[in-house]
């Protein structure tokens, strides 16, 4: 008998990986390697917003057909680390907008846009001080309901401003949703560097990182210590120079516990879903806050499925966005829509 791969509709935590694709490892890696060839191809409109400290924030945006005076609502994205408006995950959105009818934008990171910005800052996991800033553009460009997701690191990024703003969120924001954030970025950190983590992804994402950080070094000679990045061979280390102290941090240890979404998780006042597959190999199930912890706080819902990997959930081309499907409408459940 063939199995049946579908998600339950009534039960998003009951995510079952084909069979073909076991493990949280592969169900990183082949989305993330067939995703953008595979999903529909995002064609957006960049927009360009000037910040305060003289630098640019790239938007991609895709506006969806509607009546003149039926504005749609807009879905937010904001991406992983050293991701962007055409990673497997953003385009399976960007489908998802697309059918239930819904605007969606994705807002890039400071030098993730395909353009090196010019400030000496780049970005971070706590980065919410970005995130409110961006998202009053969105507040002022757009006049729609406004839902958010973020992906990974922009997902635990999300749940920090959603943190810091506490009430006042729900007046800009009418709903959340963090997918595969590392929640804990000490214990992420440290799942990173050992074992197959250490030789599969760390390089991955060090063979990005290392020649834009030394970009900026180029911009601003003396910024860091080149030397000591480039002889970087972790996470740890990369954000120890680079990282932490260019964004306020005294060293990881002191970024990584400001800016983990963890312990503050109490302090959210508006809809949030929280989803976390138990065998992501970025995030550790044992580094996450229990979901009775976690769902004593009225506004937030977590979805924890046995599968999926580091943003993964991926059934083939014919059923590739099922897990952004679910969030979506999740997220026009809590709006009303």
């Amino acid at each position: 008998m063939r199995r049946n791969t579908s998600i339950n509709r009534a039960n998003p935590l009951d995510y079952p990986a084909p069979w073909w694709l076991p493990g949280g490892h592969m169900q990183t890696v082949i989305p993330a390697l067939a995703g953008p060839r595979m999903l529909p191809q995002f064609k957006p409109q960049r927009l360009r917003w000037n910040t305060p400290d003289q630098d640019f924030i790239d938007v991609d945006v895709q506006r969806a057909l509607v009546a003149p005076d039926t504005p749609a609502p807009l879905l937010v994205l904001f991406h992983g680390l050293e991701g962007n408006a055409q990673s497997h995950y953003a385009r399976a959105f960007a489908a998802s907008a697309a059918r239930a009818g819904w605007s969606y934008a994705v807002a890039h990171f400071r030098g993730c846009s395909g353009e090196m910005n010019r400030a000496p800052r780049a970005y971070h996991s706590g980065d919410f001080e970005e995130i409110d800033w961006i998202l009053q553009q969105f507040a002022t460009a757009f006049e729609c309901p406004l839902a958010v997701v973020g992906v990974s690191l922009g997902g635990n990024a999300l749940l920090r401003w959603a943190q810091e703003c506490g009430g006042d969120s729900r007046y800009r924001v009418k709903a959340i949703a963090s997918v595969g954030a590392p929640l804990d970025l000490a214990a992420s950190g440290a799942a990173l560097s050992r074992g197959l983590n250490r030789y599969l992804y760390t390089p991955m994402f060090l063979r990005t990182m290392k020649p834009k950080a030394m970009r900026k070094w180029r911009q601003y000679p003396g910024l860091f210590d080149a030397a000591a990045l480039m002889a970087a061979d972790d996470l740890y280390a990369f954000d120890n120079v680079f990282t932490a102290p260019l964004h306020g941090f005294k060293n990881t240890d002191d970024y990584w516990q400001r800016a983990s979404a963890a312990p503050r998780m109490p302090a959210i006042a508006l809809p949030s879903l929280v989803v976390n597959a138990q065998n992501d190999p970025f995030v550790p199930i044992a580094s996450l806050p229990a979901i009775q912890t976690l769902q004593q706080n009225r506004y937030i819902e977590v979805w924890r499925p046995r599968h999926g990997g580091h943003i993964g959930f991926w059934q083939g081309p014919s059923a590739a966005t099922m897990a952004s499907d679910h969030v979506l409408a999740w997220l026009a459940r809590k709006m009303g829509i």
